[in-house]
């Protein structure tokens, strides 16, 4: 057969091969794409597990308290001030010197009211003296009355005159004890047990009555003065126990007992002002330290409790997850008191569930967890 004849021949069959390799590489194209497409749909589609942490919804005996801040004030602050006028002959204290009641603690010069008290005795001497001279002359004069050997006229003068010398000895008397009075002032004693917080005058000084000379601060027992708030009053007892800590002594807690509720809320913090007493024989608390305070209101009683961290709140709900299988579930509560890191549940728990306490906020009724603690 001649060459045309044959290349004519083969001619149609290479094009029919060819069409049939490009249906094939297409159908393998399609293939491949179709099986593509299916399996990122299946990664769409694939259910998303959310990673969180849990912990046991716990019962508790725990007693019903309320958490404030406070402060501490010394129990009573007098400030000593000089009742007689002179120069200050003598300061025996200073600043941070601890004090008894009755402890001296400043000399004023003396002389002055020592011999005026020195005069007061005498004029007494002097008005008792005369006092029982005239006693003997009414005696005597009496008895001749009586006889009729001195006349009325005369009788009287001797009786205006022992009363008028009965009447200096008391004016004698009270001078002298003024005097002594005013001598003893001289010498100026702490009215109570305490500690100098501040010394006003110095040696030497002139000071009259009424001068302020000391200040002196009693810190046993110490006052916890805090506030409540106006939803928490209707729970306050006089004689209600109390703790609190201060940053000065980290770790340690400190008791007192409630003491005084005042009678006024203030008006704009709709909060009422109390005061506890605070045993403070050591001296280790200081008035002004800031504390930390938890006032219990009532007995230990079975609390449920959760981590303050799993509450979420929603305006004016709060909620929680827990955990069923695998899965979250999202309940309603109702939360009371704080304490410390824990919340009182008093509605929607009973205690035992597992509850979610962290990446509860990305959750959803339903959706899968993994648990992790």
């Amino acid at each position: 057969m001649p060459r045309d004849q044959v290349e004519q021949c083969r001619s149609p069959f290479r094009e029919n091969n060819m069409i049939a390799a490009t249906g094939l590489f297409l159908s393998v194209l399609l293939i491949v794409w179709t099986v593509g497409c299916g399996q990122k749909d299946a990664k769409v589609i694939e259910e998303r597990t959310f990673i969180v942490q849990v912990a046991t919804v716990e019962k508790k005996s725990l007693r019903p308290s309320v958490e404030t801040i406070g402060s501490l004030k010394p129990f009573e602050v007098v400030i000593v001030s000089s009742e007689v006028d002179g120069i200050l002959h003598e300061i025996r204290v200073n600043e941070g010197t601890a004090v008894s009641r009755g402890s001296l603690l400043a000399v004023i010069d003396d002389r002055d009211y020592r011999n005026e008290a020195t005069r007061a005795e005498a004029a007494v001497r002097q008005a008792e003296a005369t006092l029982a001279n005239t006693k003997l002359e009414f005696q005597r004069k009496d008895a001749l009355f009586k006889e009729e050997l001195v006349t009325r006229q005369q009788y009287d003068d001797v009786s205006t005159r022992l009363s008028i010398t009965e009447a200096d000895v008391d004016r004698a008397k009270a001078a002298r004890s003024m005097a002594k009075e005013r001598l003893d002032k001289t010498r100026i004693y702490s009215p109570l047990g305490g500690f100098v917080q501040e010394k006003k005058q110095a040696v030497g000084n002139y000071v009259r009555n009424g001068t302020p000379i000391f200040t002196i601060v009693q810190n046993h027992p110490l006052k916890l003065d805090f506030t409540i708030a106006e939803k928490d009053i209707s729970k306050l007892k006089i004689g209600q126990d109390v703790i609190f800590i201060v940053d000065t002594h980290a770790g340690k807690e400190f008791t007192g007992k409630l003491k005084t509720i005042y009678p006024a809320l203030e008006d704009k913090t709709r909060t009422l002002q109390v005061e506890a007493l605070v045993p403070n024989p050591q001296n280790v608390l200081k008035p002004g330290l800031f504390a930390k305070v938890t006032l219990f209101t009532n007995v230990a009683v079975d609390t449920v409790v959760i981590p303050v961290t799993a509450i979420i709140y929603e305006n004016s709900s709060t909620k929680v997850f827990v955990v069923e299988s695998d899965r979250a579930k999202e309940i309603k509560i109702k939360i009371g008191g704080k304490y410390g890191e824990f919340m009182e549940v008093v509605e929607g728990l009973a205690g035992g569930e597992t509850i979610v306490t962290v990446g509860q906020r990305n959750l959803a009724q339903g959706v899968k967890l993994n648990v992790g603690r």
